[in-house]
């Protein structure tokens, strides 16, 4: 008798279904499994906002120095204060993360969107802040980092907890908020000098115009998290557009110090003060008429009046 045969066809391998065809489709998993872990993380160190820490802190040191800067000195200044501007973010998250959950516009962020665990962002959140630090006194100086560490330690031992008692909070936060000056100065000179306060001064003073803005648009925000800030507790308005008038006027003689000091020329007191009387003509509109788009107006107008006086006082060093 003659073996069974089977009749049934064996079909030829299909192509595209080998091993090597699974391997970009096993690599694109692992890149898109890499991704949702290091997003979360990416998001907590509020990049925007570390952008513009790191680079405050470069233009402090370049109108600061007397002497022409390595590169890579120049680098290792960014990427510590960058580090320590994303830990402090990190930190600050954590912190802030139930109110977060309240506002319409950080109930997206990591921790108040379980994207990522409390105890993660703390790791995450020191790690960063010890690394800057670390390389601030390694590599720059250690008035640099000390300056580090106090912008870091008043940003959330004192501004965070305080703007949910009092609207006193804006004065504490402008503070750190100009520490990435005093940072990037020491890198510089090693001393904190009259330029450094100048300079200290300017960004100090003009917080207050950009930040009363922010609250003014994001009222009812505020209001449900619990956080005090000027316009939250100020329902008609009237003492908000005060000070953002005060301040502007403030910040106008403040910004020409450093042409009277000898760090900047001819042509960056003229640029001074033209960006500052523009700034104060908006925010004198902003007070007059109260209204959301005069406050959006007033934020744009802060946005550009930094980055502008910086690059005419870099253009014009003396």
């Amino acid at each position: 008798m003659k073996p069974a045969t089977s009749t049934a066809r064996v079909e030829p391998a299909q192509p595209g279904l080998g091993a090597n065809a699974l391997r970009p489709v096993l690599a694109g998993g692992r890149w898109q499994t890499a991704r949702r872990a290091v997003s979360p993380c990416l998001a907590l160190t509020k990049p925007r906002v570390t952008l513009l820490v790191a680079v405050t802190a470069l233009a402090a040191c370049y109108v600061g120095s007397q002497r022409p800067l390595a590169l890579w000195y120049l680098f290792e200044l960014t990427a510590a204060t960058a580090l320590l501007a994303g830990g402090t973010a990190a930190l600050n998250q954590l912190w802030e993360w139930r109110s977060d959950a309240l506002m319409r516009r950080t109930k997206i962020r990591p921790l108040p969107a379980h994207r990522l665990a409390p105890a993660t962002a703390l790791i995450f959140g020191l790690a960063l802040s010890a690394a800057g630090l670390g390389l601030l006194a390694w590599r720059i100086n250690w008035l640099s980092a000390a300056m580090g560490l106090a912008t870091a330690a008043s940003y959330l031992l004192l501004y965070t907890p305080i703007k949910y008692r009092s609207p006193l909070s804006t004065v504490i936060g402008a503070l750190p908020g100009s520490g990435p000056i005093l940072i990037g100065w020491a890198a510089a000179r090693g001393v904190l000098d009259a330029g450094a306060w100048a300079l200290f001064g300017l960004q100090f003073l003009w917080q207050f115009p950009h930040f009363l803005a922010i609250a003014a648009l994001y009222r009812e925000d505020y209001a449900k998290a619990g956080i005090r800030m000027l316009p939250v507790v100020d329902e008609s308005g009237e003492e908000t557009g005060r000070q953002v008038i005060l301040y502007c006027l403030a910040l106008l003689p403040v910004s020409l110090l450093p042409a009277v000091l000898g760090i900047a020329g001819f042509w960056y007191f003229a640029g001074a003060l033209a960006l500052g009387a523009g700034l104060l003509a908006v925010g004198v509109q902003t007070a007059r008429s109260k209204t959301r788009l005069a406050a959006r107006r007033l934020l744009q107008a802060s946005v550009l009046y930094l980055p502008l006086i910086f690059a005419l006082m870099m253009m014009d060093k003396r």
